[in-house]
């Protein structure tokens, strides 16, 4: 982020914060099922093409609907669920079937002359009623090959699904694997395993 993170002094009764990220709080609006995210100053022109992102997935299921949006502010839909970061923090089980659906969701991103990237665990719910939302998208423009992904397929498929490995992982671990993960200091597939955050 470019310059520090803006201090959050007041906000309406009528929201309630539900996440700070690298550019921009998120807030669910109160007896709506709304999330309305507020880019910091510096960061507005997110703001722009993430909602530019989000129009051209409209139609696509996985991703939420774009209500509004403004020159530093964004209104979609407010996913109740679980990211699969908490899924592994909590021990719920990700069916691979799920898995399929995030690589659909992302390959069909691809169709519309997108670029999928930023695809952490804390950017994909399974939702209550067991479906696939990924949110997030303001990377979606970017021209880099972003292979993270793929890197957590693999590691689904190598590590996680085997019956052996915990499906309840501390906290403290998970972040413990992001922070290796992004010094590159393990192997493939291991350290890509659940970074919920690069």
């Amino acid at each position: 982020m470019n310059g520090p993170r803006p201090n959050l002094i007041n906000y309406s009764q009528d929201l309630t914060l539900i996440g700070t990220g690298r550019s921009a709080y998120v807030f669910k609006i109160k007896e709506k099922a709304l999330a309305l995210k507020v880019y910091f100053p510096q960061k507005e022109k997110i703001a722009v093409e993430e909602a530019m992102i989000y129009r051209k997935l409209q139609h696509i299921e996985y991703y939420p609907t774009l209500y509004d949006s403004g020159k530093n502010y964004i209104v979609i839909d407010y996913i109740e669920g679980h990211t699969l970061f908490q899924c592994l923090e909590r021990g719920i089980f990700v069916p691979k079937k799920r898995f399929q659906e995030v690589s659909e969701a992302l390959e069909m991103v691809k169709e519309v002359g997108l670029n999928p990237a930023d695809i952490h665990l804390k950017n994909i719910i399974l939702t209550s009623s067991h479906e696939v939302k990924v949110i997030d998208v303001a990377r979606f423009m970017q021209q880099e090959q972003d292979n993270q992904w793929k890197d957590l397929e693999r590691a689904y498929h190598q590590v996680y699904s085997k019956f052996y490995f915990p499906k309840k992982i501390p906290t403290f671990i998970l972040n413990f694997i992001s922070f290796i993960y992004k010094k590159r200091f393990l192997p493939k597939p291991i350290r890509v395993l659940l970074d919920p955050t690069e």
